[in-house]
């Protein structure tokens, strides 16, 4: 059951980077970002009272809220790399990372001791994530955009890590933690890169006046990437931290998805061997 959890906490946080993608290159992207972790924070704190037993003790809530910085600085990397047109090279950066990061870091921190099918898997994922990314054009890589998801990958394995310490008597709540503390982070970040005037955009995305559906969208994003993060929780409450972070980690798989099934696009060699690749070290690891 873990790890199907984790899987669909791939598949909604692959969903809420297309939207949230999408979105950035139309509005500003820490706009876009905020807007994403105040819709997650109304929706996990309506949901969190109603999670029958949950308890949240104060570590409880200190992990959620370290997870929520994590997040915070994952989220304004990652849509400043989408608003410069590199979600293909930004995402899949950002999950290496924010795989290999917890993974190692639960293995010798925590003493984890996966079995080697689910090792096999891990080490399988790494390549099958950076492959999935990999455009047609052989073109060479933005370094901003390598900055960004470099950046984002380390917000987001704090995000995996630090959540996965929150006690399983504490429901949902460390998720709502994490969206207060993502909120002003993100919040944070937005004053200090406008007193530096470091926060730019293209002319598309410096209009102020975003329609109420874009606004709509990028909460939605953030209500998506919540509901990833719930589901990820879970997870990690049945299965070791790697066996969650590398599932929970496949979400650049759904962009690839998404463009070949919805949007006809056409893949490159290395893009189906990544798919593969993902698809093996998935059941590797469920089947361990």
């Amino acid at each position: 059951m873990g790890a199907l959890l984790a899987l669909a906490s791939a598949l909604l946080y692959g969903v809420s980077d297309v939207v949230g993608g999408v979105v950035s290159r139309r509005m500003p992207f820490v706009r876009v970002a905020l807007l994403g972790q105040a819709g997650g924070l109304v929706v996990t704190a309506a949901a969190a009272p109603f999670v029958a037993g949950a308890s949240p003790s104060a570590p409880d809530l200190l992990w959620g809220g370290l997870s929520g910085v994590g997040t915070g600085v994952a989220m304004v990397a990652l849509f400043r790399g989408m608003s410069r047109g590199a979600m293909s090279l930004v995402v899949p950066v950002s999950a290496v990372g924010g795989l290999a990061l917890p993974v190692v870091a639960a293995a010798v921190l925590f003493h984890e001791r996966p079995g080697p099918w689910t090792w096999a898997g891990v080490l399988l994922a790494l390549p099958a994530l950076w492959l999935v990314g990999r455009g047609r054009s052989g073109s060479s890589p933005d370094a901003r955009a390598v900055r960004d998801g470099l950046a984002a990958s380390v917000g987001i394995g704090v995000q995996y890590l630090a959540l996965a310490q929150a006690g399983p008597g504490a429901g949902i709540w460390p998720v709502a933690a994490g969206r207060v503390m993502a909120v002003v982070c993100v919040a944070g970040l937005a004053l200090l890169g406008a007193r530096r005037a470091t926060v730019k955009a293209t002319p598309a995305t410096l209009a102020t006046s975003a329609t109420p559906a874009l606004r709509l969208a990028a909460a939605g994003s953030g209500v998506l990437a919540a509901g990833a993060l719930v589901c990820y929780l879970l997870a990690a409450r049945t299965e070791l931290v790697a066996v969650a972070v590398t599932l929970s980690a496949l979400y650049p798989v759904v962009p690839v998805l998404v463009g070949l099934t919805l949007l006809r696009e056409r893949i490159g060699r290395l893009q189906v061997l990544g798919l593969a690749l993902a698809l093996a070290a998935s059941a590797l690891i469920v089947a361990a």
